[in-house]
């Protein structure tokens, strides 16, 4: 089969490789037809991990059962599902508690397993043109209709960035009425100020620097920060001040001029807000942490799902090669701000979230910006890196050779 395998720094190539088949009589066997790139994906393609040569990569993966295994009962061949981007036994003591992100059992290493990612377990990834699922009546979600249809975009983003972007707004502690800022706009930060305003929170602001993701940003309902005008705290807490609910307060209440949960979307290769353009700057990897501690209210809520790794290769020394970085903890200890981290159980979200789809209660897919053939994989990695020409979330196409956008 053709996959997208990972052959060194800002190298990825489409070759032939083995056909993935069933291994375990729990597996099935999908034929993908929609795999998406991850912003995730771009710390491995960057050298910022220490992914193996040869693994096939991608996590974000949907398609049609080919084959399933002999002890698979509630799946069939034919039915259309999405794969969370977890790997989970669905039994042991993490999974049945509904932490799926941190399954003991399926990666013999960790304490989490993964489809085609560094320190996941040795699972290949989905860009490809078939994909072993393991556990697969666990870990697939049963959709409706037929591949190529009018919510095959929607439904993909269900297996990891839908699902991730509310999470993040669950450990934000958002509810009706917040007051939200998220750090990021590629496609988890704008699912996450989506999430936020589906809960129903009254005000949401997206900081960010590149025109495309802004523009978004400014389409879903939510206000854009573009943090290299000025000062993003300052530039929120400003808009606060003139805020109709700023009426409604009683002396005193005017010190919580930020926001009551923020949102980390970026994570350890945040840029330095001084000295960066639109595109390109910097590294500060605690560069969002600092904002949101500043910009949240004292008694508020910071989600971290922007991705933190050690060892990284490419830091520029030991300690943040270590994933060590300083951080202002008696700050947060004066503001008794709580803070929710780690990655998406995805499982936990991602039936609710389809049937809202199916709805038509949520349209996540107005993040996708283009949709290519598995060939025009190495090009399209090499272009959302860059993060330019409105390359704002890629889905390879394994079925396709054309090039379509959004």
């Amino acid at each position: 089969m053709r996959a997208v395998v990972y052959e060194n720094k800002t190298d990825v190539r489409v070759q032939e490789v083995d056909d993935a088949r069933i291994e375990q009589p729990t597996d099935v066997l999908v034929r993908i037809t929609s795999s998406g790139i991850c912003g995730s994906d771009l710390h491995m393609y960057e050298g910022r991990t220490e992914m193996e040569k040869g693994q096939v990569l991608g996590h974000e993966n949907m398609g049609v059962i080919a084959e399933v295994g002999g002890a698979v009962r509630s799946l069939k061949k034919g039915d259309r599902v999405v794969i969370p981007f977890n790997i989970a036994c669905g039994t042991c003591f993490n999974c049945v508690r509904q932490q799926t992100h941190a399954c003991l059992v399926a990666n013999p290493e960790a304490a989490t397993a993964g489809y085609g990612y560094a320190g996941m377990g040795p699972y290949r990834g989905g860009q490809a043109e078939l994909l072993r699922v393991p556990w697969a009546e666990f870990n697939c979600l049963k959709l409706p209709g037929q591949p190529g249809d009018s919510l095959e975009d929607d439904f993909l983003l269900l297996s990891d960035v839908f699902p991730t972007g509310y999470h993040a707004t669950e450990l934000a502690c958002v509810r009706p009425g917040s007051t939200v800022a998220v750090f990021g706009a590629g496609p988890v930060g704008l699912l996450a100020g989506y999430s936020a305003l589906l809960r129903g929170a009254s005000e949401v602001y997206v900081v960010d620097s590149v025109p495309e993701r802004l523009e978004k940003v400014s389409r879903m309902g939510a206000t854009p920060i573009d943090f290299t005008e000025r000062d993003p705290v300052e530039q929120i807490k400003a808009l606060r001040k003139g805020a109709a609910l700023r009426a409604a307060l009683r002396p005193g209440e005017e010190k919580m001029d930020g926001v009551m949960c923020g949102i980390d979307a970026v994570g350890y290769q945040a840029r330095d807000g001084k000295g960066s353009d639109a595109y390109a700057g910097p590294e500060k990897p605690t560069q969002v942490l600092d904002w949101l501690i500043e910009v949240v209210n004292p008694t508020g809520a910071i989600g971290v799902v922007g991705v933190y790794l050690a060892p990284d290769p490419g830091a520029k020394d030991d300690q943040r090669k270590q994933g060590i970085y300083p951080f202002p903890m008696a700050e947060i200890f004066d503001k008794a701000i709580s803070i929710g981290t780690g990655q998406c159980p995805v499982k936990r979200y991602n039936a609710y979230l389809r049937d809202l789809i199916i709805a038509g209660k949520a349209r996540p897919s107005f993040i996708v910006s283009h949709r290519v053939g598995l060939d025009e994989a190495p090009e399209a990695y090499k272009r959302f890196d860059q993060r330019r020409d409105g390359y704002t979330k890629v889905i390879l196409k394994p079925g396709s050779g054309a090039t379509a956008h959004a």
